[in-house]
C-alpha cells in the first residue's frame, strides 16, 4: 500500500470513529433529555404522552392526601390543575401552598405519576422555569378576567 492510501485509510477510519462516538454521545443525550411544562400547558395537551417529563407548579392547599408511602396532591399554576401521585419518601420542604417540580408520566386518565419530586429549597427559591409559567399563568387569568 503506497503511504498516500494508508494516509487516507487512517483519516477515513479516524472521521468513522468520531462519527460513530458523536452518534452515541447525541443519543445518549436525547434519551435523558426531560422538558418542563406547566399544568396549563399538560391540560392543552402539549406535555408528551408515555414520556417522562418534569410538571411544575405550587402544591394546592387541602389537596395533601397520604395512603402509607403513596402520595397523592394537586399541582397548579394558578390557572389550570393537574392531580399527581407518588410512591415514595417526599423531601422535607414538601408542603401544601409551596412551590413543586415532579418528574413522571402522564397517564391516559389526566393522571401524573411522579417518580421524583422535588421541592423548593428555601423561602425564596422556585426554579426559573415554575417561576415564569407562574407568571404567565397568572398574566393570563388578570386578562381573562377583565375581559
Amino acid at each position: 500500500m503506497k503511504p498516500r492510501h494508508k494516509r487516507a485509510a487512517i483519516i477515513v477510519g479516524g472521521l468513522a470513529s468520531i462519527s460513530l462516538a458523536a452518534y452515541f454521545v447525541l443519543n445518549a443525550f436525547q434519551s435523558n433529555l426531560v422538558f418542563f411544562f406547566t399544568p396549563s400547558q399538560v391540560d392543552s395537551g402539549e406535555a408528551p404522552k408515555n414520556r417522562t417529563f418534569r410538571i411544575g407548579g405550587m402544591v394546592k392547599e387541602g389537596s395533601l392526601k397520604r395512603d402509607n408511602l403513596t402520595v397523592s396532591f394537586v399541582v397548579t399554576d394558578t390557572v389550570k390543575e393537574v392531580p399527581v401521585t407518588y410512591t415514595g419518601i417526599l423531601p422535607d420542604l414538601f408542603k401544601e401552598g409551596k412551590g413543586v417540580v415532579a418528574q413522571g408520566q402522564l397517564g391516559s386518565t389526566g393522571q401524573f405519576t411522579a417518580a421524583e419530586v422535588l421541592a423548593k429549597h428555601d423561602e425564596n427559591y422556585m426554579p426559573p422555569e415554575a417561576q415564569h409559567a407562574m407568571d404567565q399563568a397568572q398574566i393570563q387569568k388578570a386578562s381573562q378576567t377583565l375581559k
